[in-house]
């Protein structure tokens, strides 16, 4: 395995070596271009982890190219972070609209964000926790596409770590994960809720390479808890709502935000509005309400801009 992925943390000219830059340009990488570091006696210090997935989401050398098909045609296509209830939204969508079918593609929240950039699909759902680990999605947006997006919030949800019902191996906070004898499944590099484990592994005392499992990726929140349910792991990454579905225990981290980014231009073809309206009717209200985990006062509102006189 390559030296710079052994530690937790690499150093300015172990990152240095790694971007093939000098030290200089790591510093302006850092307040520039939101290279994850923090100081630690004086020092920089970068969490291996996120200088991946810092590295993943600055992929900029593809083909862009343009969806030329609106809503308006009956097709709507959308792309990005997976979650129980927006699959089941999107059931209650082709029940209410018979002029309209929407395809979903469940590619993370960073391929939803590079989908909506290369004109692949009309809307991107995310969850990506930014560097002030307050605010969600604004500055990945800002950094992946040329021009700021609609963002409507679909939901506020709760992530966590899922754990065998009884929690019998005692597991009660991120740390427990590196125990030996505990294996964990994973979520993969791009989504939202990896980057928010990554981030918990940073700023806790122990190495991702600790974890038994870390490596084992699986592409649903289900799937997780699925893992978990058949006794193949132990814990794993999704959200609350998952572990209602399943009868789980629930290690809770913290409540975020999921969004759907729109192209200004496209916001209010017919497809859309249609799925948005959803929303804010009383069929949706009791779906939600059927599952654990969420929050929906905020629910069909729009997060930015503040108003649609500054969409123009």
């Amino acid at each position: 395995m390559n030296q710079f992925y052994r530690n937790n943390f690499l150093t300015t000219k172990e990152v240095a070596k790694l971007l093939k830059v000098n030290d200089k340009m790591v510093y302006a990488l850092i307040n520039d271009k939101g290279l994850p570091a923090t100081k630690v006696t004086g020092k920089w210090m970068f969490p291996q982890r996120l200088v991946e997935e810092w590295l993943e989401m600055n992929i900029l050398n593809y083909r862009q190219s343009e969806l030329d098909m609106s809503s308006d045609t009956g097709r709507l296509l959308l792309a990005g972070s997976d979650d129980p209830l927006f699959q089941q939204t999107l059931a209650l969508f082709h029940k209410k609209s018979y002029t309209t079918i929407a395809f979903f593609a469940n590619l993370g929240s960073m391929g939803g964000l590079k989908s909506l950039r290369r004109g692949l699909c009309h809307i991107g759902v995310c969850h990506l926790l930014q560097d002030d680990k307050q605010e969600y999605n604004f500055d990945f947006a800002d950094r992946e596409l040329d021009r700021s997006p609609v963002f409507i919030n679909f939901s506020k949800r709760e992530q966590g770590i899922l754990i065998q019902k009884g929690n019998p191996k005692n597991i009660k906070s991120v740390s427990d994960l590196a125990r030996p004898g505990v294996r964990i499944v994973n979520r993969p590099l791009g989504t939202g809720t990896r980057l928010l484990l990554d981030y918990e592994i940073a700023r806790s005392e122990i190495s991702s390479d600790a974890l038994d499992g870390y490596h084992t990726e699986l592409s649903r929140h289900i799937d997780v808890g699925l893992e978990i349910l058949a006794g193949r792991a132990d814990a794993g990454p999704a959200i609350r709502a998952v572990a209602g579905l399943l009868n789980l225990d629930f290690l809770p981290l913290r409540w975020e935000r999921f969004d759907l980014l729109i192209a200004k231009e496209r916001f209010f073809e017919q497809g859309i509005q249609q799925f948005i309206s959803l929303l804010h009717e009383t069929a949706f209200q009791q779906l939600a309400e059927s599952f654990e985990g969420y929050d929906l006062s905020l629910c069909g509102k729009m997060v930015f801009p503040d108003n649609l006189n500054a969409m123009e």
